[in-house]
């Protein structure tokens, strides 16, 4: 590779430090610390090091064949890095080790500490690998990359909170929408050691359990989707008026001390294409914090009927469903947060989960969940209307 004239390698230099500004990102900077900076130097190459501060240990970087960034584990390196017989550090080049190879250490140092080094080569045809003029562009060049390193390491350890963060959220998912569940599988179970239960009956509750634990793993593959941003639906046709009775059905069954009050106006031979778990789920999320509202005991005025409701591509029906507690109500103080994932107040055990993952999977349907607010300050207990789309035709992904 050609290197530049001596005459304009402070303007190469100069345009350089501009460059850094403008990296995109970490491959891009590479290149041009270990590329273009060491022929700008006529130096024989450079070795980009970032200091790793959890392991206290560098590593390499490396624009490998086809312009891919390639890390790399350099030979035993202490905290001082490698010795080389020169040191540039703020404009000054040192001459720290005579007898050590020949070569350029400068450091890479941001304001929360060392971001890394960069290693140059021998200086081709000259006794020094710098001037004083270039002394100061390069260690201009390096104070703007330590500061772009420290931007790539706070992003990356950003990147890495997040992750964590959907992990907890995802296993605080299962906890909230396990417990359901897990209370009838226990129940049923109980039941069956009790003795004395005749075989018809017993095989009943046993076909009971099973179908609880079909409904665990398909929970734990919805929350896998939820945690990843899916809007993975499994939509089949079902009458209406049974998917109602089984979902009030259900809230009885799985939360005992609720009491579900039946008002459902849909006509008996109306059907929609729904994904029946995902809105199991929704309603029974809705109906559990109804009831831990409620003390654990308490009436819940479960209404359904067919409107017609503006959506973006004119007015449709919809299934609108509208669940009413008789407890405090939502606290004022979080009533716009309400459908945020952790949310919470005044619940023992409540993760804060539950109204997130109603909105996520009614969403996913195209559908609007929203909290209804109280007329007047007398009127006590939350009210949550779930509005679905019943136009046919509505994408979906097989299960």
């Amino acid at each position: 590779m050609p290197a530049f004239p001596f005459t304009t390698s402070r303007a190469v230099l100069g345009r350089l430090a501009e460059r850094v500004l403008e990296a995109p990102d970490l491959t891009s900077l590479t290149r041009l610390l270990t590329m273009d900076l060491p022929r700008a130097l006529q130096a024989q190459g450079a070795t980009l090091l970032i200091w790793d501060r959890r392991f206290e240990s560098f590593e390499g970087l490396a624009i490998a064949e086809g312009g891919r960034l390639h890390t790399f584990a350099p030979e035993a390196t202490g905290p001082a890095g490698p010795k080389t017989r020169w040191l540039l550090s703020e404009g000054q080049l040192l001459e720290t080790a005579p007898g050590a190879q020949e070569g350029m250490l400068v450091p890479l140092q941001a304001r929360s500490g060392l971001a890394g080094m960069l290693v140059f080569g021998p200086a081709r045809r000259r006794k020094k690998p710098v001037s004083e003029g270039e002394a100061r562009l390069v260690s201009l060049i390096a104070a703007r990359s330590a500061l772009a390193l420290e931007n790539h390491a706070y992003q990356k350890e950003l990147i890495a909170s997040e992750r964590l963060a959907a992990l907890g959220t995802m296993a605080g998912m299962l906890v909230h929408d396990f417990r359901g569940p897990m209370t009838l599988i226990r129940g049923w179970a109980e039941t069956l050691l009790e003795g004395d239960v005749p075989p018809a009956e017993a095989a009943e509750r046993a076909r009971f359990i099973v179908g609880a634990v079909d409904r665990l793993e398909r929970m734990t593959a919805e929350t896998l989707d939820f945690a990843r941003g899916a809007q993975r639906l499994v939509l089949r046709s079902v009458p209406l008026g049974i998917l109602l009775a089984d979902l009030a059905a259900g809230i009885e069954a799985e939360l005992p001390g609720l009491a579900v009050l039946r008002d459902f106006g849909v006509p008996g031979g109306r059907r929609a294409t729904l994904d029946v778990d995902k809105i199991r789920r929704a309603v029974s999320n809705i109906a559990a914090n109804a009831r831990d509202a409620m003390g654990g005991r308490g009436r819940l005025r479960f209404s359904a009927r067919i409107e017609t409701l503006a959506a973006a591509d004119g007015p449709s029906e919809h299934l609108v469903l509208v669940l009413a507690d008789e407890g405090p109500g939502v606290a004022l103080e979080i009533r716009e947060r309400v459908f945020e994932p952790f949310v919470t107040l005044g619940k023992k055990r409540g993760t804060g989960l539950g109204l997130a993952v109603a909105q996520r999977f009614v969403e996913d349907h195209g559908g609007r969940l929203e909290l209804l607010l109280p007329q007047a300050p007398p009127a006590l207990g939350a009210c949550f209307r779930l509005a679905l789309p019943l136009a046919e035709g509505k994408p979906a992904a097989a299960g």
